[in-house]
């Protein structure tokens, strides 16, 4: 724990300094002079303090987490695959903002494209199946769990914003009134407002994700059944908002057709091919999302079945009993004479 807290305190020092270097550091650099390649965008890391530092203490508080969360329940420790689900999570984040997927955002709309699949199709469910908030509650005292971290998960903010429908919809809103809004632009020219844009993202996305593939407990809770149904009705809009691009007969955003570079494709075919990758991409996400969302309702079925048998168990009985009685009631009534007959004669 003590070297935890030093470990804490560094990188607590370090994103001081980090802010006050901001300014020479976040600004948007000219227009890439040749084309990416694929050595760019594997190797061409930044290493923004401003992006690496938050994510160095998401993973150390991750690591405490865990450790406390193991001395408070030896007998049920948390799960290595969390574990490696928390670290991929915050790794594509990083990817998404600080590789030559950074570099090139600017320039090319196809590389925005990439950048903000990563941040609302990728990273939120890796981070999500983390369960997250499980841990905080593994790792709590219980003065903890019952005097703040439960009150807020149930507080009145909480429960309406993540409510599936609400969520739903604030993810469809978000996607289109970005793409569709001067916010687009200006996000492409303001750091500040890029980085605000990409924590709209995450944020929406991560509300979005949470009632479906979210392990940890929520307000609001899908049934299985359920929620390939969500999930799957948000393809649809996303579908519409590529084929929107895709088939816009003029570049949409001004930045990309000012932004003059003598290398690749135009704004439009740029667009397009961003169109594209929103589209086929996006689909393919949310297939597999369903896919896999289908399988683990038939294996709640399946874990669901014996209990149900047994639940129902006494009323099958009871029915078997009711029809046996039934049978020999008849049986008994056609054993009888038809007395009536032979006395007429």
């Amino acid at each position: 724990m003590i070297t935890f807290r030093r470990s804490l305190v560094a990188v607590s020092g370090a994103l001081a300094a980090a802010a006050a270097l901001a300014p020479a550091v976040l600004a948007h650099g000219a227009v890439a002079p040749t084309a990416p390649t694929l050595a760019d965008f594997v190797f061409g890391w930044r290493f923004d303090p401003t992006i690496w530092l938050p994510a160095i203490v998401a993973l150390l508080l991750w690591r405490s987490g865990v450790a406390r969360a193991n001395r408070n329940h030896p007998a049920n420790p948390v799960a290595r695959r969390r574990t490696w689900l928390w670290t991929a999570g915050v790794l594509v984040v990083v990817a998404a903002l600080d590789s030559g997927i950074e570099h090139y955002d600017t320039a090319l709309f196809s590389v925005h494209m990439v950048q903000h699949m990563l941040l609302t199709l990728i990273a939120p469910p890796l981070l999500l199946l983390a369960g997250p908030i499980t841990l905080v509650l593994q790792a709590s005292s219980a003065a903890t769990r019952q005097r703040l971290v439960l009150p807020l998960l149930h507080a009145r903010i909480v429960r309406a914003i993540s409510h599936p429908v609400v969520a739903w919809l604030v993810f469809a809103i978000v996607m289109w009134g970005t793409h569709f809004s001067p916010l687009f632009d200006a996000s492409l020219e303001n750091v500040w407002i890029h980085r605000a844009e990409h924590g709209l993202f995450i944020t929406a996305a991560l509300l979005f994700w949470w009632p479906a593939v979210g392990t940890d407990p929520s307000p609001w809770r899908l049934r299985a059944a359920v929620r390939p149904l969500y999930i799957g009705l948000q393809m649809p809009q996303n579908t519409f908002l590529a084929v929107a691009i895709y088939a816009a007969d003029a570049p949409l955003y001004a930045h990309y057709v000012s932004n003059i570079r003598a290398w690749g494709p135009t704004p439009l075919e740029d667009q397009q091919l961003a169109g594209g990758i929103m589209w086929m991409g996006g689909d393919i996400v949310f297939i597999i999302a369903v896919i896999l969302l289908v399988a683990a309702w038939m294996r709640d079925e399946q874990r669901r079945a014996p209990a149900e048998d047994k639940r129902v168990e006494p009323e099958r009985a009871a029915i078997n009993e009711r029809a046996a009685r039934l049978a020999q009631r008849k049986a008994a009534e056609a054993d009888q004479p038809s007395g009536g007959t032979g006395a007429a004669r």
